[in-house]
């Protein structure tokens, strides 16, 4: 429920009243500063309110940016503020100072916009309010006719709903969906707008669109292929389609940011395994190479995550890479190429369909990892390049957090110093290196994976022992990933039995599922999960160390079973506690986010 107070006195002609209603705001009216203070407190806590001026002229969609984002407490545009309920209590103080200022009898009239003075005293008191960009879009409050006159002109002028529709569309986006997939997908999220759907049953339609794509790529027949690879389009289609329509209607939620992107992930991934199954129907066996995009794709992401929290509140960039960066944007085709090579989801899924469609899945898997590793390798370079830095405490902290280091890791710390700064993305590259080498070159069931993994396990906590601050700290996280999804893969390889490779495809998707959830809690703010799921599930060495005992202990088969076994724990720990927290933020009332995520 939302409340609208219209002060001052209404002006023949005007339609704020209705666009305050069409909106969604019950509109009260206040002749005064005194009555709109008064109105104000009668406005129930839990319910956003707006003070609006009523000779207020401007675009429909003016006042839907300024009025009803959820993501900001306070907000404001030219004769208008809201507040919703978590920035009342400021909203509240800052009238009752224009109401003390005005007087507080009845014949006390409005000289000039009380909204505007509202919004004057909250930055004098330092309270942060959102202005959102208008561009030209019309927000004034005209002082006489003919300002008034000259404002409706300009209203008139400009077309709100184009204005509107453009603004849906990612900012910043990829080639293909820039071209191929936007200049239509925002009309479908108009449409599904029009008809009261939300971004998040869009959402759902997309993941429940590539999970039959995956399904018909499981068939292993051509027909099959090619509706996959159609599909597989098409869920995409929809998931820009869930994104502009959280745009254009303002629908942002914490719910809505965190299905966006935990459906994203599982879509691919569940399409990996519906191309391997489709070709174990053919008599071919292509488990580890979907295993190993997978793995692939889920480290680049690390190394995404890592290096933007790394950075998060650091200055602008002054390294020559950088400074070359720049340059090369002023060279408009060399933008869309540098985008295209880093091969973003738009472009890696219309990979992958065509591929689909018209080759075999091995094919498709080996393009997509050759791909993928030219991007990991041009992505990283570049960053290194750019390192140039020490970080923030917070910056420490999230890193730490995206580390994942298990209660053994934690105990080793207490009996170990960390070495000199600078030194831990070395350790971290040694032990991991030591650990997935050792599981490729040496048969299975032998003891040195498991020597491998001790060994690892102390490195590891040797390099997260001091905080994550050296320029470099960042890659970190991606070499632990990279090392305990590269064990468990080359592991289940070795055991060369049925059923193995997918078992740790299991695995591997749980655990990646724990990782991106870590991710989006503290892109929302939240931090890290509780420490007893981090304990629960061992931690990254924790587990690598499990998985190499398994398999020095068992035999093949037995080791399978295992491994299932400990992929069936991980999901249903890391998925209820996931669940629990998200809809549990949502009912109480997080902040509003909207994560952009990888860019489409």
């Amino acid at each position: 429920m939302s409340t609208a107070i219209l002060t001052g006195q209404p002006v023949p002609g005007s339609s704020i009243e209705g666009d305050l209603r069409e909106l969604g705001f019950d509109v009260r009216l206040a002749a005064d500063a005194a009555d709109a203070e008064r109105s104000l407190a009668q406005v129930p806590s839990g319910e956003r309110v707006a003070v609006v001026d009523a000779r207020f002229v401007g675009h429909p969609h003016t006042l839907r940016l300024g009025l009803t984002d959820p993501r900001f407490p306070l907000a404001a545009v030219p004769g208008a503020v809201t507040a919703k309920p978590d920035g009342r209590q400021a909203l509240t103080r800052a009238m009752a100072r224009q109401t003390s200022a005005s007087g507080t009898g009845a014949a006390a009239t409005l000289v000039d916009s009380l909204a505007d003075r509202i919004v004057s005293a909250l930055d004098a008191d330092g309270t942060e309010v959102h202005r959102p960009e208008l561009g030209s879009l019309v927000a004034a409050v005209p002082a006489d006719p003919q300002a008034r006159n000259e404002a409706r002109q300009a209203v008139a002028a400009v077309d709100d709903e184009a204005i509107r529709l453009k603004s849906a569309v990612k900012a910043r986006d990829g080639f293909f969906t820039t071209f191929c997939i936007s200049p239509y997908s925002r009309y479908l999220a108009r449409w599904c707008a029009r008809r009261g759907l939300t971004p998040n049953q869009v959402t759902t339609a997309s993941l429940l669109t590539a999970l039959i794509a995956a399904a018909c790529a499981a068939t292993g027949t051509r027909v099959g292929f090619v509706a996959a690879g159609l599909l597989l389009l098409f869920s995409f289609v929809l998931d820009c389609t869930d994104g502009q329509l959280a745009r254009y209607s303002l629908q942002y939620s914490t719910l809505g940011a965190w299905l966006d992107a935990t459906f994203d992930r599982a879509k691919e991934y569940a399409y990996y395994a519906g191309l391997a199954l489709g070709a174990a129907r053919g008599g071919d066996d292509v488990w580890a190479l979907a295993l190993g995009a997978m793995v692939l794709q889920t480290c680049r992401h690390v190394v995404d995550f890592s290096f933007n929290e790394a950075n998060h509140d650091a200055d602008a960039n002054t390294s020559p890479t950088a400074a070359l960066s720049g340059k090369l944007d002023s060279v408009g085709w060399t933008v869309w190429v540098r985008r295209m090579i880093v091969l973003p989801i738009g472009e890696r899924w219309a990979m992958i369909a065509v591929l689909t469609a018209v080759t075999t899945p091995r094919i498709t898997l080996i393009v997509l990892l050759i791909g993928c590793a030219f991007a990991a390798t041009y992505t990283t370079a570049g960053r290194v390049l750019r390192s140039l830095t020490r970080r923030t405490d917070r910056a420490a902290t999230a890193l730490a957090d995206l580390a994942d280091s298990g209660p053994l890791a934690e105990a080793l710390t207490r009996v170990v110093r960390g070495l000199p700064g600078g030194t831990a993305p070395v350790l971290a590259l040694i032990g991991g290196a030591a650990v997935t080498a050792t599981a490729a070159l040496t048969g299975f069931g032998g003891p040195w994976t498991l020597v491998a993994a001790a060994v690892y396990a102390v490195t590891s906590a040797l390099a997260v022992a001091r905080p994550l601050k050296g320029a470099l700290d960042w890659l970190v996280p991606p070499f632990f990933r990279a090392a305990e999804y590269g064990t468990v893969l080359l592991l289940a390889a070795k055991a060369d039995v049925n059923g193995a490779l997918p078992a740790a495809f299991g695995l591997v998707a749980a655990v990646a599922y724990h990782h991106y959830d870590t991710v989006y809690r503290i892109r929302g703010g939240a931090g890290a999960p509780p420490d007893w799921l981090r304990r629960a599930v061992g931690g990254h060495e924790g587990r690598t160390l499990l998985v190499a005992l398994l398999a020095a202990l068992l035999t093949a088969a037995q080791f399978t079973v295992a491994l299932t076994v400990v992929a069936v724990a991980v999901a249903l720990l890391v998925l209820l506690e996931s669940i629990r927290y998200w809809v549990s933020a949502h009912r109480a009332g997080s902040p509003a986010v909207h994560d952009e995520g990888e860019t489409a």
